[in-house]
């Protein structure tokens, strides 16, 4: 009898949480366009199904590369870059923020260690204002969704968003500020730990089973992350372009000026989804009025103020620090959307 008590639990539990999955609300959308607009439903399969077939070759790429760094341990030479003089260090992170393997939970304590070994917080702060925009996979599903000029303004954002926000901090912390910028920070140990600098990756990882086994897990988790997350983009881009109006997102996000661009940010920060999801979704936006340079303020700002982002510095530092940290994102996406745009 205490079995049968006992077993519905963990039944509800596991149904609880299929029903929160991508899959899950696809299938409940296209349910929804089969009942109440029926004669449409086979084109919304038909747009979602192309672009999804269209950005397969740059997953199984992005997928075999993100697998591949974490298979071979490449994320010590992150750590590198937090050696030596400042200046040479917020370079450094400003770059290496764009080809980090770390996803928002592994990117916390190795932070911390950074920030407890003594790591100044210039750099760090130019890591962590460029690591949320772009990594490998993020970069391909990019250049798939939006195309590579799009990809490659991103990667540059990115970049240049780091290194504004490492000599701000730098600048900042000369006249006095930040001090203690670290919070009291216990690591629960389940997210990985700071690479040691004297590691080495092992660039031909398939000699050792341990990391090909590392390379085989890699690969099915993030092959089916990405490939569940933009099935679902594409589901709501074919939404977009089949049910909102042209010219309400022209009135909103389009035209001429800095306007446009603040709006998308300022809307960006709190209607970001993640980094796999946005481009088709801007993809759909962009051919229904929003301008070029919008969508770059709306990708970067939603990035900095996404929710693991936003986590993993607020789990870290002190409420001012934080404050900046978004300042800076929300300014930087301005900047590179009234850029972009003339570009």
């Amino acid at each position: 009898m205490a079995e049968l008590t006992q077993n519905p639990r963990p039944l509800a539990r596991n149904l609880i949480d299929i029903v929160k999955t991508p899959w899950a609300l696809i299938v409940v959308i296209l349910a929804l366009v089969a009942i109440f607009d029926p004669g449409n439903w086979t084109e919304v399969v038909t747009f979602a199904g192309k672009a999804l077939a269209h950005t397969g070759q740059y997953i199984l790429f992005a997928v075999l590369l993100l697998s591949y760094l974490k298979a071979t341990g490449a994320e010590v030479m992150v750590a590198r870059a937090f050696e030596g003089r400042e200046t040479r260090m917020i370079f450094l992170a400003a770059l290496f923020g764009g080809l980090a393997p770390f996803c928002s939970c592994e990117v916390i304590p190795f932070i911390a260690g950074l920030l407890a070994l003594g790591a100044p917080l210039s750099a760090v702060m130019a890591f962590w204002l460029s690591s949320p925009l772009i990594d490998p996979p993020t970069l391909l599903i990019t250049a798939g969704a939006l195309g590579w000029p799009f990809a490659i303004g991103k990667a540059v954002a990115a970049i240049a968003l780091g290194l504004f926000g490492g000599f701000a901090v730098r600048t900042l912390m000369r006249s006095g500020a930040f001090a203690e910028p670290l919070r009291e920070y216990k690591p629960a140990g389940c997210c990985g730990s700071v690479p040691k600098t004297d590691d080495k990756p092992v660039w031909k990882f398939w000699q050792e089973p341990e990391r090909r086994s590392k390379f085989r897990s890699e690969f099915v988790q993030n092959g089916l992350f990405l490939l569940k997350w933009l099935a679902l983009a594409y589901v709501l881009e074919a939404l977009l372009v089949s049910y909102v109006p042209a010219d309400l997102i022209a009135r909103v996000v389009g035209g001429e000026g800095v306007v446009p661009i603040v709006i998308a940010a300022l809307v960006g920060m709190p209607a970001y989804l993640n980094s796999y999801v946005a481009p088709p979704l801007l993809a759909g936006l962009m051919e229904q009025g929003m301008t070029a340079g919008a969508a770059m303020a709306f990708m970067v700002a939603g990035a900095v103020s996404s929710i693991p982002a936003m986590a993993a510095v607020w789990s870290l530092v002190k409420p001012r620090v934080f404050a900046t940290y978004l300042g800076l994102g929300v300014s930087g996406a301005i900047v590179a959307g009234v850029v972009f745009q003339m570009i």
